[in-house]
């Protein structure tokens, strides 16, 4: 609401901002949301003056102190955050909805962050909240938000798919909350980051707002921090925006994370504004297409952040690697394969030759058992810190296959198998025409493995007969929608 030429009000669902010349009055609402308790006076002064030391650390030019509102007998009416008001054009939020080039606006903002998380405070207290059971209690906090919206102003089914995403990828990834925490990574940070409160002046950025109303709620993941920011740009401006900013974080801070990380985080916070949003909605205010919009963004990044299981087998010559391999390129994923690491099991380089009959030397049933388990073990460690496996591998035995199905169960990842398939007038030249190949089956190996082979109804068939690239295109499509192209077909040149 425009009050005059150089005035203006906004409204939050937690406070009534005043634009009065070069100066911003920030007055709480006596509300209480469950997460935040305004509704005493020295509450909201206790929640001014926090917030005034807190962004202090971020932007000290921007905050000016605590005001106090007193009425016409002298006694305290209330309490206001006092800061100079910032250009609105010059927000980030507002640069990157105009549609210009911001990639130098990233860049300063994204340096300063880091410097920021550099010497932010750390220690017990604030790493216990890095652990995968306070990000679980911070999710169903979140989680009960849009529930209490769903089958009205949220999609019910959109809601509930969010909640069975969000679950399963924290159940099974313990070790890799951990190990952030080890890594020192998780800091009092800011926790709040929206592109609208970030104004990038000549001075260098300004990154206003940071939550104050609850300290474990600030207690976060650098990683998490910067996903916030992320995730707003993204709402604001498409996706390119929002993966620019976490690269060049990514840069500036030298953390590496898995990608399912950090479309965990982006899936997080964007489920947060919605619930956020949902609740100004309630309020009177606007935002009810905003807050569908959100929801549909996290379960999106959960779902592209999905921790995956993917199952690559066929017979020898079927160009099951190939696929793996650029399988697991276009995923982002490790590949562990059966033929290398059954030579580094008995202590051989991946080209010596180990050829024998089927099922002798290194191709008996007991070293066969012990390469898939080590295939297993191997599996489970990176699943664990988040990083999606491709198992490349025949995967001819109906048993192997019920453990991988097993493995992926526990590990709270998303199967999926693959089965490479060609014609035995293809299979064999390309058999033949190996040179230094891990692999040691021969045509007549190969037969022989055909006949004794588990059928494998449940997986879904990749034609290799044509162009490699093909393949590997049909084979990414399917793990991201099983069966949906299961009638295509690959044809030769």
């Amino acid at each position: 609401m425009t009050v005059g030429l150089d005035a203006d009000v906004r409204e939050t669902h937690t406070a009534v901002l005043w634009f009065l010349g070069d100066r911003v009055h920030k007055l709480k609402k006596p509300v209480d949301l469950g997460f935040c308790d305004f509704t005493t006076v020295a509450a909201r002064r206790e929640a001014c003056e926090r917030e005034v030391a807190l962004n202090s650390r971020l932007s000290p030019e921007a905050y000016l102190g605590a005001e106090t509102l007193l009425d016409p007998d002298g006694s305290v009416a209330d309490h206001f955050v006092l800061m100079r008001r910032m250009p609105a054009e010059r927000s980030l939020g507002e640069l990157v909805r105009s549609g210009g080039h911001v990639d130098d606006e990233l860049r300063a903002v994204a340096r300063r962050l880091t410097a920021f998380h550099s010497v932010a405070r750390r220690g017990p207290e604030v790493t216990r909240e890095g652990r995968v059971d306070a990000l679980a209690r911070r999710w169903e906090g979140v989680l009960d938000g849009l529930r209490r919206h769903a089958g009205g102003l949220l999609d019910a089914d959109e809601v509930e798919r969010t909640s069975t995403l969000a679950t399963r990828f924290l159940a099974g990834r313990g070790p890799l909350f951990d190990s952030r925490c080890e890594a020192g990574r998780i800091v009092d940070g800011h926790g709040d980051l929206l592109a609208d409160d970030v104004f990038c002046l000549g001075m260098g950025p300004l990154l206003l707002d940071c939550l104050e109303f609850d300290d474990s709620l600030r207690y976060v993941d650098t990683l998490d921090d910067a996903a916030f920011l992320a995730m707003d740009l993204e709402h604001h401006g498409g996706p390119a925006v929002g993966d620019r900013f976490l690269q060049l974080y990514g840069e500036f801070s030298g953390d590496r994370w898995p990608v399912a990380l950090s479309h965990h985080y982006r899936a997080y916070r964007a489920a947060t504004r919605a619930a956020v949003t949902a609740v100004r909605v309630d309020q009177g205010g606007p935002g009810a297409d905003a807050a569908r919009a959100l929801l549909s963004l996290a379960r999106r990044h959960l779902e592209a952040g999905q921790v995956r299981l993917v199952l690559v087998g066929g017979l020898p010559g079927t160009g099951k690697s190939t696929v793996a391999d650029g399988l697991a390129d276009r995923l982002g994923a490790v590949v562990v394969s059966s033929d290398p690491l059954r030579k580094e099991l008995a202590g051989l380089a991946p080209s010596d030759s180990a050829a024998t009959d089927y099922g002798e030397g290194l191709y008996s049933a007991e070293h066969t058992a012990a390469t898939y388990a080590a295939m297993r073990e191997r599996a489970a460690e990176l699943l664990a810190r988040g990083e999606s496996v491709v198992l490349d591998a025949s995967w001819t035995d109906a048993d192997e296959r019920a453990r991988a199905e097993g493995l992926a169960a526990g590990a709270g990842a998303e199967l999926t198998c693959l089965e490479c398939r060609a014609p035995r007038e293809v299979t064999e030249p390309r058999i033949l025409a190996r040179r230094g190949s891990a692999s040691d089956a021969s045509p007549l190996v190969a037969a022989v493995m055909s006949i004794e082979a588990d059928p494998w109804p449940e997986a879904i068939a990749i034609d290799t007969l044509g162009p490699a690239e093909a393949a590997i295109d049909l084979a990414v499509a399917e793990v991201h929608e099983p069966h949906r192209h299961a009638s295509w077909t690959v044809v030769g040149r």
